[in-house]
């Protein structure tokens, strides 16, 4: 379904967001009056006042097919019975609007408590004991698949951009070299402890599928991994708690500084398209490509 396909060249901002927001809920006679941004990233999440309703909006057209993704693995979980978000099942998705893919999602009412290392550890390790259905094309992980699009759109200095350009092709290089042993499996993708939620009840649920695919499962232990080894984000007591509950530790293997270089190289980029929203986003990133430009230095990188 589409609304108004016109592409905009203005940018992918929190008022460029907010106004196909309110457009792709027009289309679906969804008050808009009150919703609240709640956060700007990879895309803009809405929580809509009218009903219990989240409103996803992606940065642009080229994100359908991973939006389309995102709403057949959320049918799918949901037929497993597996604990993650869930769409609104009712409206036809995802929708285009202004050249933007947009999906809508049930409401999680939150607890009072934050997911635990733990427990992302166990629900990683449920997911990747799922069997993918026939039916249920997956993409593989393709660690480089939007970078040339945030490189290109990237609002950063020209001397940044030639360096993550040089950094992005030695990465490729060194890709080409990398082996696994693990079989192929579901991955989320993006397997961070914020892509988790705690319901009111006391549920864990996993959110964001827009990085789902049929890969290995080091795709999704390397977050956790390198934000603790390289980053120090977490505690040891927390990730020996996540190594426990997953029952393996990606350091101890020798992908680890290869996938390292490829997190963190993504971390940068993932930040940068933001850089214009507000000058502590802008100096973060200053922060994280200065980082990468010093390999052996320490990473005083704040999680964001």
């Amino acid at each position: 379904m589409a609304v108004d396909a016109a592409r905009s060249e203005e940018g992918f901002t929190s008022a460029v967001a907010t106004r196909v927001m309110a457009a792709a809920c027009r289309a679906v006679e969804l008050d808009v009056r009150g919703a609240e941004l709640i956060r700007l990233g990879e895309n803009a999440l809405f929580r809509l006042a009218s009903a219990p309703v989240i409103v996803r909006v992606a940065r642009g057209e080229e994100w359908l097919p991973a939006a389309r993704i995102e709403v057949a693995v959320s049918r799918w979980l949901a037929e497993e019975g597996f604990p993650a978000a869930r769409i609104v099942q009712d409206l036809e998705q995802p929708l285009l609007a202004e050249g933007h893919p947009v999906t809508f999602w049930h409401l999680i009412e939150e607890g009072v408590r934050k997911a635990t290392y733990g427990e992302l550890g166990g629900i990683l390790r449920d997911l990747h004991s799922l069997t993918v259905p026939d039916g249920l094309e997956l993409p593989s992980f393709d660690p480089f698949d939007k970078q040339e699009l945030r490189l290109d759109r990237a609002v950063i200095p020209e001397d940044d951009k030639l360096f993550l350009r040089k950094r992005w092709k030695e990465l490729r290089d060194k890709y080409e070299e990398l082996r696994f042993e693990t079989p192929k499996g579901p991955v989320h993708g993006d397997a961070h402890v914020q892509n988790l939620m705690v319901d009111d009840q006391g549920k864990v649920i996993l959110i964001d599928f827009e990085a789902f695919c049929f890969d290995h499962p080091e795709w999704d232990l390397m977050v956790t991994a390198v934000e603790h080894h390289s980053l120090g984000w977490q505690t040891d007591e927390q990730y020996s708690d996540f190594v426990a509950a997953y029952g393996r530790d990606l350091y101890d293997w020798h992908g680890y500084e290869m996938l390292r270089g490829l997190q963190e190289f993504g971390m940068t980029t993932w930040l940068m398209q933001n850089v214009r929203e507000d000058e502590r986003t802008a100096a973060e990133y200053r922060r994280r490509i200065a980082g990468l430009r010093n390999d052996e230095g320490p990473r005083d990188w704040r999680p964001w």
